[in-house]
């Protein structure tokens, strides 16, 4: 196998930290949680773990507004904690990202504070300030990702302050070199304690317009759309200037040994793909979150999947992100049945996939009762659909009334059927989607067509998707079938026919199979032709 470097042949596992493992009775996940359940992911077999934010925070956005970025706040535990989750990881094979929000800060970031103690500070343009309109409104119609205007008034300083999000957390101003070389800075200090990468919050947003042009009127919002809809983002987002800030950050990972750096982007693939850099001196890796968005339809994801592929620039490598902590869980948006169709084809395409915590389990959206409301978006605009608390709640363990997360009450309700779709439970149930999980991961290990070859999408008739996986003289044919009706597609590819060495039900291993393929409803296969 050629020398390619982990994040390329690996798989990354996403934990919430609030949601995973409570070790001290309060209800909130922290660090030392996590590093005592690090053996499930050493059994399920992946390679690195992705850490939410568990800096000091106010928690307005749970850890989104950071305060402090060199710490962990006590909720979570001590940087002690956090070294020793490190070296138990590590110990175990396991690589540690952390993510980095360098977007925003808390209100209650020192420097924040400073900033707005005086227009004359010097920390004043580390932020983004301006004068209100004549008529004391904010300077432009930029609209907040949830809800209303983008500017707080300062009443002490009379100007205004932009914040994306929530206004508890102001945007720092990327512009200003002082404030780069203090989040270079940051990335060092994570780095020396072991880090090995970041995963890089909204990094598409982190240029601002010079001259804080009006955004334009989104001619098709109409109500039931998210408030941030109404304008079209050209100022606010993917601005060119950001491509020259993110050399900046892989100039400083690059200081390091064998470090990957990660960006979150929510834009068209044309757009997504420039966020490799100039030869490939961008992010190593750009969020792809087609399969979170995508219609769930087996010509709709062979379009995404070759529209995906002819964009990359030469050399970028490919990835693919199922589900994550703002979307909706894959089982929610496609099916318990369709899930495990999901998860054969995240662990066998093209490119580094990214397992957020409990999809393995095929959780879905937990019902969250609205007195038990947590999102800070949920609360801004409620009852409109967009809680991001159902894809947050508590990893299930075992049986025990709080599923083995806490023996405490746990800050988000559990799903109703824990007592059956836990680890424990599955695991004892070879037939399961944990174990489904766990055996395309060995695949994926033992086989490297999966982890480093070539790609060919072979045909997408009717409701199968079929590609083909190769490295060598290894030859792999993967056969989706997305929809809950049994299907035949014919594929020349495998004229001999082949046998079946998994399948999404996980019992049809080892039996032959002609060129004329017959899938059961809501089933995968993978296939070694003979």
């Amino acid at each position: 196998m050629p020398r390619i470097a982990w994040w390329q042949s690996g798989i990354v596992y996403q934990v919430y930290p609030r949601s995973f493992q409570d070790s001290n009775g309060d209800g909130v996940g922290d660090l030392i949680g996590i590093r005592n359940r690090l053996d499930h992911l050493k059994w399920l077999g992946v390679d690195a773990l992705w850490i939410s934010p568990f800096f000091p925070s106010p928690m307005a956005d749970f850890g989104y507004d950071v305060q402090d970025y060199c710490g962990v706040d006590p909720l979570f535990g001590t940087l002690d904690d956090f070294d020793a989750l490190v070296a138990k990881a590590h110990g175990k094979g396991l690589k540690v990202i952390l993510d980095f929000v360098p977007n925003h800060t808390s209100d209650q970031h020192p420097w924040l504070v400073e900033s707005r103690s005086s227009r004359h500070n010097p920390k004043r343009d580390w932020y983004i300030w301006r004068d209100p309109k004549p008529d004391g409104s904010p300077p432009n119609n930029w609209v907040s990702h949830f809800g209303g205007s983008a500017w707080q008034l300062d009443e002490a300083t009379g100007q205004y302050y932009y914040h994306a999000f929530l206004k508890e957390q102001p945007d720092l101003d990327w512009r200003n070199p002082e404030v780069q070389s203090a989040m270079h800075d940051t990335l060092r200090f994570w780095m020396n304690r072991g880090v090995d990468g970041f995963r890089v919050d909204v990094i598409w947003l982190m240029i601002k317009d010079r001259e804080l042009r009006d955004n334009p009127i989104n001619p098709a919002w109409h109500e039931g759309m998210p408030d941030i809809q109404r304008v079209l983002p050209v100022h606010t987002a993917d601005q060119p200037e950001v491509h020259e800030v993110i050399r900046g950050l892989r100039r400083v990972v690059d200081e390091y040994d064998d470090r990957v750096l990660i960006g979150e982007i929510y834009l068209p693939v044309d757009r997504l793909v420039t966020y490799y850099g100039e030869d490939l001196t961008g992010t190593h890796l750009p969020f792809n979150f087609q399969l979170i968005l995508a219609q769930w339809k087996a010509d709709v994801v062979a379009s995404l999947i070759t529209e995906y592929e002819a964009a990359l620039p030469p050399g970028g490598w490919p990835n693919w992100v199922l589900g994550n902590h703002d979307q909706p869980r894959i089982a929610a948006r496609v099916g318990a049945a369709q899930a495990r169709v999901a998860a054969m084809l995240l662990l066998t395409l093209r490119g580094t996939p990214t397992i957020y915590y409990g999809d393995e389990l095929g959780l879905s959206s937990v019902a969250i009762p609205p007195e038990a409301a947590q999102d800070p978006w949920e609360k801004n605009e409620p009852g409109r659909g967009f809680s991001r608390d159902p894809e947050r709640t508590p990893m299930q363990w075992d049986e025990t009334e709080n599923a083995g997360f806490t023996t405490g009450r746990p800050w988000l309700p559990l799903s109703d059927d824990h007592t059956a779709q836990n680890v424990d439970r599955m695991r004892e149930d070879e037939t399961s989607i944990l174990w489904l999980y766990r055996r395309l991961v060995a695949l994926r290990r033992e086989k490297a067509s999966f982890s480093i070859g070539d790609f060919r999408l072979l045909t997408q008739s009717g409701d199968v998707l079929v590609f083909q996986r190769l490295y060598r003289d290894e030859r792999f044919i993967v056969a989706l079938n997305m929809s809950s009706r049994a299907a035949t597609v014919a594929i020349p590819e495998m004229e001999n026919g082949g046998a079946i060495r998994l399948s999404t039900s996980l019992s049809r291993e080892a039996e032959h199979v002609s060129a004329t393929l017959v899938l059961d409803a809501d089933e995968g296969l993978v296939i070694e032709p003979a």
